[in-house]
């Protein structure tokens, strides 16, 4: 048919980009999978791992005669809010018939609201909220890690190790949080820590956090303190985008479920479950600039 497209949305986030294959006749045909895709940590590798995981999603709806030239692209990417990590992105020499660009927050809140207005929360390797209410956008948080992203994965494993550090140089009460962190680090000491982490990505602080939650739910003191603390944040983050009455709120991202029964109660009660993941956002993104 001449009016059929194919469509991809991409989720790029710190630690994984995914990405879902669209038909305007068939409707949703496949997904991919692929690694960090976020432009301000790099640019060169984010951009491969669009590429990547939107070859999957080919690859996974068994369309082996479908390029990547006959695809339109909207991406939704962690790092875009910042203006010129934004305009490198729309520099680039892309594969695509064409491509549409926002945050990864953007498609969140589109694909949670069933492509309507409303407001979403990511909790995943950072942490970021986003309002959209007649036609303006409120974004809160996303500023990265580590200046910002409390309560984020990369920020409870980042607060886990500082805490394991003191610890291990008898300067903060032991903790059952620590054999844990060790035993998957397979370390034994401080220094080994310090080197091993010494030039670690935010992903790899986010890959700590379930052994933070672990410790944390068997009762681990110290373990509790930061889950309640990153928890707080995030919860005065729902405050502030609840005062501006947005007509539903979710929460999604890989650390989402885990924090939620840890938030507040005044919060926790206002949060629905998302309509749909961020990367059917980004397709419902795509489609509306055909629209526009």
């Amino acid at each position: 048919m001449a009016d059929q497209k194919y469509i991809i949305g991409v989720d790029g986030g710190g630690t994984k980009c995914r990405a879902r294959l669209y038909c305007t006749v068939q409707g949703f045909l496949g997904t991919g999978l692929a690694g960090p895709a976020n432009p301000a940590r790099d640019f060169d590798s984010a951009m491969q791992s669009v590429i990547d995981a939107c070859q999957a999603a080919i690859q996974n709806a068994n369309l082996p005669q479908l390029k990547l030239d006959q695809v339109h692209v909207g991406m939704g990417l962690a790092g875009v809010n910042l203006a010129s990590v934004k305009q490198k992105v729309l520099a680039w020499q892309h594969p695509f018939k064409s491509r549409f660009v926002t945050t990864d927050l953007h498609i969140a809140c589109i694909g949670a609201n069933d492509n309507h207005e409303g407001a979403v929360i990511i909790v995943g390797t950072g942490s970021c909220g986003l309002v959209v209410k007649d036609n303006e956008f409120s974004q809160l948080g996303g500023h990265g890690f580590p200046v910002g992203d409390y309560g984020g994965g990369a920020w409870l494993g980042f607060e886990a190790i500082r805490y394991a550090l003191r610890a291990m140089d008898n300067l903060a009460p032991s903790s059952s949080m620590i054999t844990r962190i060790l035993s998957y680090l397979n370390c034994s000491n401080a220094n080994d820590v310090a080197e091993i982490m010494l030039n670690a990505r935010p992903a790899d602080f986010a890959r700590l956090a379930p052994l933070v939650f672990d410790a944390a739910e068997d009762g681990d003191e110290a373990a509790r303190s930061i889950i309640q603390t990153g928890a707080e944040q995030i919860s005065e983050l729902a405050r502030q985008l609840l005062a501006k009455h947005p007509s539903r709120l979710s929460m999604i991202g890989g650390v989402s479920e885990r924090i939620k029964s840890w938030l507040a109660d005044d919060v926790a009660k206002h949060i629905q479950t998302a309509v749909y993941q961020p990367d059917y956002g980004a397709v419902f993104f795509t489609l509306n600039q055909f629209k526009n």
